[in-house]
């Protein structure tokens, strides 16, 4: 089977392309390793994937068509999962057209390449929990309007999902996209609070507490989230003929939250990291940014069911986890 995999240099996609590998996969995998954060550690991911006999690598721009037509075009892929994007709640605020690059042009580069490939199976994307907006009915479900967008990234996000619901409705491609909720872990992004609270804590600085510490959120183990996808990979959705005529069918597209099903505190999240660093920290505490949301907290019903998908992991497990990595990887 051959994979191609978007966004092989970035947090997930760096630990799917791990996990592939390990099970004897080839993958293909593609990203720009842009500067939104530390090139560095995008490069340092890449190496401990690039010695491995059934990885290839290509750095190339997703929302450059005629380069990933010329790099792609002729590949035989059986699976895409696509996981590049340019992430970040906050960072739309700043630069909003690299969203509409990233992820509205480079999303449709996607579906048109998937369009040409007659040995493909399944399309695997990422979407996100920040589609369900404002949202204050909780659990979110995958049945809950999204359609009132608290930031640019959400707005591109629920945007690919109806992109991808026409292009499975018009050529019958399968698709999946997974609403990842709050992911964190060994190699994680330098831009997401786990990372900020640890390094400042290390270093002594105090950290920034957005809505004085009253926020929650599903944080959820990079592992799990690469099970979930994983088994979304597996399992493609079928048309489903819901009348008596072939014209009357459903598009062969899906959505899933993908979380662990656990809120968390913010406060409890920096206790934690607290205990596991050995280190007090020292708050600011601010008012809510600008786009950011106060919980999140997602329903498992559908992707249990369809899937079987279960998270195991805990964060008084996954946070010593990430705080070892972090201290061995920058020598601390």
């Amino acid at each position: 089977m051959t994979n191609l995999l978007t966004g092989a240099a970035g947090f997930i996609g760096f630990h799917v392309a791990r996990r592939l590998l390990d099970q004897g996969e080839r993958v293909v995998g593609v990203d720009n390793l842009n500067s939104y954060y530390s090139v560095d550690l995008k490069e340092d991911r890449l190496r401990q994937l690039l010695d491995h006999p059934n990885f290839t690598f290509h750095q190339v721009n997703i929302a450059d068509r005629s380069a990933m037509q010329e790099t792609f075009g002729d590949l035989k892929i059986t699976s895409i999962i696509h996981l590049a994007a340019q992430a970040g709640v906050r960072y739309s605020i700043e630069n909003p057209f690299a969203y509409v690059e990233a992820n509205l042009v480079g999303h449709m580069v996607i579906l048109e390449l998937a369009r040409q490939q007659s040995a493909l199976k399944h399309l695997v994307y990422a979407s996100s929990s920040s589609v369900y907006g404002g949202n204050t009915k909780l659990p979110f479900t995958e049945d809950d309007r999204v359609d009132h967008p608290m930031s640019l990234y959400a707005a591109t996000k629920k945007s690919d999902e109806l992109l991808s619901q026409s292009y499975a409705h018009l050529y019958g491609i399968p698709q999946t996209g997974l609403r990842f909720f709050t992911v964190y872990g060994p190699w994680g992004r330098p831009d997401m609070a786990l990372w900020l609270f640890t390094e400042a804590i290390l270093a002594g600085r105090p950290i920034k507490v957005f809505n004085n510490g009253y926020m929650s959120r599903d944080f959820t183990y990079v592992d799990d989230i690469v099970t979930g996808v994983l088994a979304a990979r597996d399992n493609p959705p079928a048309v489903a003929k819901n009348g008596t005529t072939a014209e009357t069918t459903a598009a062969p597209h899906r959505v899933y939250n993908i979380g662990n099903n656990n809120p968390e505190p913010l406060l409890r999240l920096i206790e934690l990291l607290e205990d596991a660093l050995g280190r007090k920290a020292e708050r600011i505490l601010l008012p809510m940014q600008q786009g950011d949301v106060k919980e999140t907290y997602a329903d498992l019903t559908a992707i249990k069911r369809d899937l079987g998908f279960r998270p195991t992991t805990a964060i008084t497990e996954g946070i010593p986890l990430f705080t070892a990595w972090f201290r061995n990887y920058h020598k601390l």
